[in-house]
C-alpha cells in the first residue's frame, strides 16, 4: 500500500483492488465538499429584477441554472439523474 495513502488525513479502513474505503468520520474538508456533487442539486428561491426565480445549484453550491418556476427546476434536476432538494 502507498505510504502517502496510509499517511493521509483520512483513515483507511479497507482497500479492495483500486478502490479505497475511508472512515467518513475523518474526511478532509475538501472530501466533504465533494460528497454528492454529482448526485445532488438544490433549488433556491432568488429575486432577479424584482421577480421571483428558482436557482439550481450543485451540492457544493456551484450555480448551474435559473428558471422561472420550481417545477421546471425540479424536472431539470431529475432529467439529469440527480436528487433534488429545496433550500429555504
Amino acid at each position: 500500500m502507498d505510504k502517502k495513502i496510509a499517511d493521509d488525513k483520512t483513515k483507511l479502513i479497507a482497500a479492495k483492488g483500486n478502490e479505497l474505503i475511508v472512515d467518513v468520520h475523518n474526511l478532509t474538508e475538501d472530501q466533504l465538499k465533494a460528497l454528492g456533487v454529482s448526485q445532488l442539486a438544490y433549488v433556491k428561491t432568488i429575486m432577479i429584477n424584482g421577480e421571483q426565480a428558482f436557482a439550481i445549484h450543485a451540492a457544493d453550491g456551484t450555480p448551474v441554472a435559473v428558471t422561472d418556476n420550481a417545477k421546471t427546476a425540479y424536472a431539470a434536476i431529475v432529467q439529469y439523474e440527480m436528487l433534488p432538494t429545496m433550500v429555504h
